[in-house]
């Protein structure tokens, strides 16, 4: 018998002598005992297994070949006839055997004791199962391993030998020249040294049957029956493959084993196992499984299912007569599987025949079918061409008739002659987009969205905001979330809910917009740079410098990588120097704007909208540098360039205007800085209302212009109003709330009020009062009557804590 790195079995039941017992295991012990035993030219190394029969030990040849062998022996004093005749008829069978699948004999002889003993091929190999999942072989290269095995067992049947054990462990892998070959052994049984495992031989010793439970045929667990034949040995190779497709057996033997063994015997001759396909989609390890077949699990169940069910279940029938009758016929059907035959166990209706005619001459009726679907796709793309022009023509007319609709104005008292406003033609388009579109929704979500995003431009944000979420839940409805056009109107839709202070809501748009670009378009994509932008100027507004700085260097550096030098590069730029201005970084802002300013200048030309935000951005810079005279000749150029270009009323307009009358309060001409506050904050309440972050900017700024024409009263009442609104609005954790404390307590202490001083020069440090305010606090001139009060000092301290904190993490 070849022995093998897994336990062997006990295939016959033990001597009825006691006594002989006995005198064979002190034998056996003393030959253990002698691990350099030598019979004829081979020396023993360890025992592998042993049985009732006889034992087997890994053994080396040293001549005339130095090799490593199985060498089997029977047991020492157990020279009864019927033992005898079983051991010699073992070696015997195995010698007449010549296969390459099957372990050699290469001597056979007597020891000087008298004992006969076998020398067979050691195979140094797997088991087929754990071999199959070790490599991760497929369904198709396990099939051609397994057709060997078959081989094999069909060349054994020709010499009129059954196996009678046939299971995984008992078929070896071994591979030579990189190519896996199966070896089958043990046409002997012996029993293991080592415990019994799920798949060793049981009930050899209780009912004296021969097999393993999983993959014995029903006729060997039927004592009754004594007529065991070759159709028994495949049987058991359906179960070999069964396990090889599925990681299971036909009969679950943990399920089985604890009950009493003629009962599992009657489930094993009675119940009929479920196909591989349904285990495997049944089993709760079907992953794993499906990853040793190197595929997934509705493949594996895909490839299963149909030929491979047949196949497997006509090789395990119960009644071995519907059985295929020899190994050979199960291989040849196996290759008819992979040939892409119809195979001999499946009803053949014509379906399947032609299914199997396609898939064996691929060439030929692709090239047929190709010359059908050439035809057909040509009548077809006329079709759709047809259709196709036929929908760009309605398109074009319902596009057109809008178009004229926009541009009619029926009142004659609203068109003062020629003088149609822009203004006024988009007005009216918006009333009459949902009757003139209402047949295209794709168009008119289209339309809406490009109209909101010139309301936006325009500074309309409310009407802007009106059409941008009419045209975003058309897109969400018709295109999904992933659509680049639901995305770049939910960006727009982001940022004008920014621009009107809502702050959380821009918030939660913009991240939704960048998460689902990023994931849909890539981080890498236009729509995703721009989307991550607005996601950084929402987090600028609320003060949430940290995480702006750190999404916008990214956003640079990709839109660097991918887009060059680019407008939408610029843009990011400036982001970025925005930033470092707040944090009050001036030399890297101003580097960062001049070389903006010099790109988008090139770009898109000096009097473009971004030209002109960066501009603004420049004299900011020069302003918090300590030169308001030269942001000051900046400002008043840009003022001049937007209200041509953008007109009186834009936000950007007014917001040039108001830092235009900060330069002037900061060189001291506060009366002058006064008056073009009240200009500037007029009309930004009629346009965007009372508490908009702009008009409250306007206000807190005027606030600090009364103050230095010392109207205190006036500025106090304001100041207060601020900051009741900024804390509803924004909370406290806010960079504009801070400040609007931090000047009432100057405001406060300039009038000697030092208690209510405090309190909000320490409410300022609370709510996040910017770097460059937080050190100066104690070179402030407005707060000099403070110095002299012991809480002073303390609060100097914790506002430079507080400061250089924010700098360490910049």
């Amino acid at each position: 018998m070849h022995a093998k790195h897994e336990p062997e079995r006990d295939p016959f039941p033990p001597s009825s002598s006691d006594e002989l017992t006995r005198d064979a295991s002190a034998l056996l012990d003393e030959a253990s005992a002698d691990p350099a035993r030598t019979i004829g030219p081979y020396v023993l190394i360890r025992k592998l297994g042993e049985g009732g029969m006889g034992q087997v030990w890994l053994a080396e040849q040293e001549s005339p070949l130095k090799r490593r062998v199985a060498l089997k022996l029977v047991r020492p004093g157990l020279f009864e006839k019927d033992v005898l005749h079983r051991f010699l008829a073992e070696r015997q069978s195995l010698a007449i055997m010549n296969h390459a699948a099957i372990a050699k004999v290469f001597d056979a002889g007597t020891t000087v004791d008298g004992q006969p003993y076998f020398v067979m091929e050691y195979v140094p190999g797997l088991p087929i199962t754990q071999y199959c999942n070790q490599k991760r072989l497929s369904i198709r290269e396990r099939l051609k391993l397994f057709i060997k095995v078959c081989d094999g067992v069909q060349h054994a049947h020709q010499k009129a030998i059954i196996h009678r054990d046939l299971k995984p462990a008992n078929i070896l892998i071994v591979e030579i020249d990189g190519c896996p070959e199966p070896r089958i052994i043990d046409f002997g049984i012996a029993k293991n040294i080592a415990p019994l495992a799920a798949d060793e031989t049981v009930f050899t010793q209780t009912l004296g049957l021969l097999g393993t439970p999983g993959y014995m045929s029903p006729e060997q667990a039927d004592p009754s029956l004594g007529d065991v034949d070759t159709r028994s040995d495949v049987y058991s190779l359906g179960a070999v493959l069964y396990s090889l497709l599925t990681d299971a057996s036909p009969l679950d033997y943990d399920k089985w084993r604890k009950r009493p063994i003629d009962e599992m015997l009657r489930h094993l001759r009675e119940d009929d196992p479920p196909s591989p396909s349904t285990v495997v989609t049944q089993s709760a390890t079907q992953t794993g499984i499906a990853e040793a077949r190197a595929t997934d699990p509705g493949q594996l169940a895909h490839e299963l299912h149909g030929d491979l069910d047949w196949i497997t279940l006509k090789a395990i029938e119960r009644d071995r007569s519907r059985r295929y009758g020899t190994p050979s016929e199960l291989a040849a059907d196996i290759q008819r599987f992979l040939d892409n035959q119809p195979v001999l166990a499946r009803p053949a209706s014509f379906s399947y025949r032609l299914r199997k005619y396609v898939a064996r001459n691929r060439a030929a009726v692709a090239v047929l079918a190709g010359l059908i679907l050439l035809l057909a796709g040509f009548a077809v793309t006329q079709a759709i061409q047809l259709r196709r022009i036929t929908r760009e023509r309605d398109r074009a007319d319902r596009v057109a008739g809008f178009m004229t609709d926009m541009f009619k104005v029926s009142d004659p008292s609203e068109a003062r002659g020629n003088a149609v406003t822009a203004r006024e033609i988009l007005d009216r388009s918006a009333t009459q987009i949902d009757r003139s579109l209402a047949k295209d929704d794709e168009l008119r979500a289209r339309m809406m969205s490009v109209m909101g995003s010139v309301y936006q431009n325009l500074g309309l944000y409310s009407k802007s905001e009106a059409l941008l979420r009419k045209a975003l839940d058309i897109q969400h409805r018709n295109l999904g979330d992933k659509n680049p056009l639901t995305l770049e109107t939910m960006n727009v839709l982001a940022f004008n809910t920014g621009l009107q202070g809502h702050y959380p809501e821009a918030e939660v748009l913009a991240r939704r917009a960048t998460d689902v670009s990023r994931d849909a378009l890539g981080p890498d994509n236009r729509e995703s740079l721009k989307t991550t932008n607005t996601l950084v100027r929402v987090f600028i507004w609320e003060g949430r410098l940290d995480e702006a700085e750190t999404l916008a260097r990214q956003n640079f550096e990709r839109a660097q990588n991918v887009l060059g030098t680019d407008a939408d590069t610029v843009r990011y730029m400036s982001a970025l120097a925005n930033i470092e201005t707040s944090r009050s970084q001036l030399k890297e802002a101003e580097s960062l704007l001049r070389q903006a300013l010099d790109l988008e200048t090139r770009v898109v030309g000096p009097e473009h909208p971004d030209t002109l935000k960066v501009m603004n951005n420049l004299a900011v810079v020069s302003s918090d540098g300590g030169n308001p005279a030269e942001a000051e000749v900046i400002q008043r150029q840009l003022v001049e360039i937007d209200k041509r270009v953008l007109g009186a009323e834009h936000p950007e307009t007014l917001g040039a205007q108001g830092n235009l009358a900060n330069y002037i309060s900061d060189q001291g001409r506060y009366a002058e800085s006064e008056g073009l506050y009240r200009q500037i904050l007029a009309t930004q309440t009629r346009l965007f209302g009372p508490e908009h972050p702009d008009t409250l900017q306007t206000s807190d700024n005027l606030a600090n212009a009364l103050s230095e024409l010392g109207r205190r009263t006036e500025a106090e009442k304001l100041l207060r109003e601020i900051l009741s609104v900024r804390l509803k609005k924004f909370g406290a954790h806010s960079t504009d709330t801070a400040n609007t404390a931090y000047n009432l307590a100057c405001m406060l202490a300039l009038d000697n009020r030092k208690d209510e001083a405090f309190t909000y020069l320490r409410q300022s440090l609370e709510y996040g009062l910017p770097v460059k305010a937080g050190l100066a606090i104690g070179e402030d001139a407005d707060l000099k009557s403070l110095h002299a009060d012991p809480r002073f000092k303390p609060l100097v301290e914790l506002g430079r804590q507080k400061a250089q904190a924010e700098q360490a993490k910049q």
